[in-house]
């Protein structure tokens, strides 16, 4: 969900459901559902309106199965609209379709236009909450005659993916297994080497074209030397084509920063088909990027200005975007607001670079630096270890019906499970494939990985609805 840092993963995602090339646009009901803005107290006894979408076209009643989405930190619309994979096995499933949306995200406020403006107002903005919502959705949608024997799957991508793994550890009465697609459950505490985010990202650069990613590990001091001089500073904007011009020194991290997102946004989106999510871009977007990015040994000005044409290819393939706009890596389809108190209250995911094994600036991981951005920003303090005491960290074997699918071009793939942890835990790894690629429609373009990968997940789909059908019959 991006869209999992303060300004990044919207793609999450940020996300996320990534753009896709729909046949049609599919067709739903929106509904809304009274939730409890608390689940887990009885003071506050208010609701709010949930929304949740509904596609019954191919449902197979009494009793056919319902995939449910879990939805992530955007407007549902969005997931519901591009998460092709659902609509595509619908009718083969004979499934009903249902995307919920997440408390705080889309028309889901618990506190209409005051959700957002006191941190008072936010301390329901948590995945417990969530999951309490999907809960008794769930258990309402299955309130009636046709529906009372149907068996849910849960499905869901990026953070959505982690929701949808906890759905089933925390409420496996109410799903009898999940999709996690690109979910980064072990991207906390010291689960995971806080470096193997962007290393997956240079390897990605690395292996699209000779220079690319060399190019961009220089191009950081360049940038640095360019921010010593007042003339550099306005050479930056001016090449960048900036809507808002650099003003000091100080806008040198900013700046870096901005650049840094955009790689990482490259990755997660590094499709085999021209896709229109985050930005609109060609097939094999990195590879388009590293054409600019060849020759690594050039002096300061004509290395960046082959960055600026890398970048462009991001911000402005159409040719139509009169100005860089530093202050955003995505079109606003996601929320990093909703997600940037997220992150800084539960979702606490440590991440590093080292300039050596990554082509990025070295960052050391700074928790207290991070808790006092947060305090500054929501007058909370974040709670690292939460998460792995709620969901169990590495320690989910007890756990069953999980499908955990990672791309191997994927940053959050680091933080995937990539290995499967029984018979019941199923790791899928897709080679060649960017951000929860299995979730997106079918493709003339897709490698064999994703659609080897779709095939199994909807076998294991079957596998659940058919042991739900012979548990409900007592066969």
């Amino acid at each position: 969900m991006a869209s999992l840092r303060l300004s990044g993963w919207s793609c999450l995602l940020l996300a996320c459901m990534l753009g896709s090339v729909v046949r049609s646009a599919p067709t739903y009901e929106t509904l809304y559902f009274d939730q409890k803005i608390d689940h887990f107290g009885f003071y506050e006894d208010s609701t709010f309106r949930q929304r949740y979408l509904v596609s019954d076209t191919h449902w197979r009643k009494p009793g056919g199965p319902i995939l449910f989405y879990t939805g992530n930190e955007g407007d549902i619309t969005l997931f519901s609209n591009n998460t092709g994979f659902m609509w595509d096995v619908a009718e083969e499933l004979g499934a009903m379709l249902v995307f919920a949306e997440h408390r705080y995200y889309g028309e889901s406020m618990p506190y209409g236009n005051l959700s957002y403006t006191d941190p008072k107002y936010l301390n329901y903005l948590t995945s417990e909450q969530a999951l309490a919502d999907f809960a008794v959705l769930i258990r309402f949608l299955k309130g009636s005659v046709e529906s009372k024997d149907s068996p849910v799957i849960a499905i869901g991508g990026s953070y959505g993916g982690m929701l949808a793994a906890w759905l089933r550890i925390k409420y496996p009465h109410a799903v009898v297994g999940a999709i996690a697609a690109s979910a980064p459950i072990w991207q906390f505490e010291d689960l995971v080497p806080c470096n193997l985010y962007y290393q997956t990202v240079t390897n990605d650069f690395e292996k699209s074209g000779t220079g690319c990613a060399e190019s961009i590990t220089k191009s950081w001091a360049a940038i640095n030397r360019m921010f010593k001089t007042d003339e550099g500073i306005g050479w930056l904007s001016r090449e960048f084509h900036l809507c808002s011009p650099l003003k000091c020194q100080d806008d040198a991290a900013a700046f870096k920063n901005w650049l840094s997102e955009t790689w990482v946004n490259l990755a997660m989106v590094d499709y085999p088909y021209p896709a229109n999510f985050l930005e609109p871009l060609p097939a094999w977007p990195i590879k388009e990027v590293c054409k600019h990015l060849r020759n690594p040994n050039l002096d300061d000005k004509k290395l960046l200005q082959n960055i600026f044409q890398a970048i462009n290819v991001y911000y402005n393939y159409t040719g139509i975007t009169p100005c860089l706009n530093t202050s955003q890596t995505a079109v606003g389809s996601l929320d990093d607001l909703g997600w940037s108190y997220q992150a800084c209250t539960e979702m606490v995911m440590p991440f590093c670079s080292d300039g050596v094994t990554d082509m990025f600036e070295p960052q050391a991981w700074n928790f207290e630096a991070f808790s006092d951005d947060c305090y500054k920003q929501w007058g909370i303090r974040p709670r690292p270890e939460w998460i792995t005491s709620m969901y169990g960290g590495k320690n989910i074997t007890t756990a069953s019906n999980i499908i955990f699918s990672n791309g191997d071009l994927d940053p959050w793939s680091a933080g995937g499970v990539k290995q499967s942890l029984s018979d019941s835990l199923i790791a899928i790894i897709i080679t060649d494939g960017a951000h929860h690629l299995d979730l997106r429609s079918n493709n003339a373009n897709d490698p064999k990985s994703v659609i080897e990968a779709r095939a199994m997940e909807v076998a294991y789909m079957k596998k659940w609805i058919k042991e739900h059908s012979q548990q409900v019959n007592g066969i």
